[in-house]
């Protein structure tokens, strides 16, 4: 398996419409690494669907070219589907089957056996309910008798457009687990979500994209890397927030203690404070979390949505 699933260079969707041209997706340059959940993160309208959507054969990229598995797609996608699962938008389902009867209506069209579709429900979770009807199942539940019809392929790739949409917090919780599995058991998961704590817990990579642009790419932790703030522990934090700011640094006094703003090292501030006679009992790097990254790359995409390819239908 190559070291890339995904890659799109240059990628660029256009619709056009009485008011003119709009740009959807510009220029944008995604590599997905084997293996592991990667995140796809962006603002509603800001390109993740219509993204997904070209990658899929669903819509033609005006610009750009994407490749899975190394191969050039759309040229090759009949070629590489065999190894693709997703899930853009719940399959449609007989409501008064159950959902053992809805797999093995799919699994006969793909040629897969009984026993493919046992092994697709227990991945998911749905072993001990397969013979419940789709109608008594929940929200999470049909969410994933989904994602266990694209398993019947056995994909190395499956692509997850917003899966806990709508979902309960038992139920994002129930999706986040299968996910974290799938991944684990060597599955490359691209998942597309907005709720940015449960990205934070399941995806080992991640892509942020704004106005159908990159705006950061890289592993979870390292986006997360230390915001050069730091919080200090004193007997006497006034006296410490005055040798600081003495210091060239910005500090004030909180609940917790110091909060201190410096691009200098953390030796800095111990150093500073022992030669003022202030010793500290504890000094912690404030780390930024995914929401406060999100949230600072995507400020101006937030302030107006593009639209997306249902609005100019």
């Amino acid at each position: 398996m190559s070291d890339v699933i995904i890659e799109t260079r240059a990628l660029r969707k256009e619709f056009r419409s009485r008011g003119g041209t709009r740009v959807a997706v510009a220029d944008l340059d995604l590599r997905v690494p084997a293996g592991g959940v990667h995140g796809f993160l962006g603002p509603n309208g800001s390109g993740k669907t219509t993204t997904i959507r070209m990658l899929l054969g669903l819509a033609r990229p005006t610009s750009g070219s994407m490749q899975l598995f190394g191969r050039d797609v759309p040229q090759h996608l009949p070629e590489v589907m065999t190894r693709v699962g997703a899930v853009v938008e719940m399959p449609k389902f007989s409501p008064t089957f159950t959902g053992r009867q809805n797999l093995r209506l799919l699994a006969g069209t793909a040629g897969k056996s009984p026993a493919d579709v046992d092994v697709a429900l227990d991945k998911v979770g749905l072993g001990q309910r397969a013979d419940d009807r789709f109608k008594a199942y929940s929200l999470g539940m049909k969410q994933r008798l989904a994602i266990a019809a694209t398993l019947l392929k056995q994909p190395d790739l499956l692509i997850l457009d917003e899966p806990t949409n709508g979902l309960d917090p038992a139920g994002i919780r129930e999706i986040r687990d299968l996910i974290q599995g799938l991944g684990a058991s060597g599955v490359t998961v691209l998942l597309s979500s907005h709720i940015l704590a449960e990205v934070q817990q399941v995806c080992d990579s991640v892509t942020i994209i704004g106005n159908g642009r990159m705006l950061a790419s890289g592993r979870v932790q390292e986006l997360m890397a230390s915001t050069g703030a730091h919080q200090v522990t004193v007997d006497d934090p006034a006296e410490a927030v005055r040798l600081l700011e003495q210091a060239g640094m910005t500090a004030r006094v909180t609940e917790a203690g110091v909060s201190v703003q410096t691009d200098r090292p953390g030796s800095d501030i111990t150093r500073v404070l022992a030669e003022g006679g202030v010793w500290l009992s504890a000094l912690t790097p404030v780390r930024a979390d995914l929401e406060s990254v999100f949230l600072d790359l995507t400020a101006g995409d937030r302030m107006g949505a593009l639209p997306t390819e249902e609005d100019y239908r």
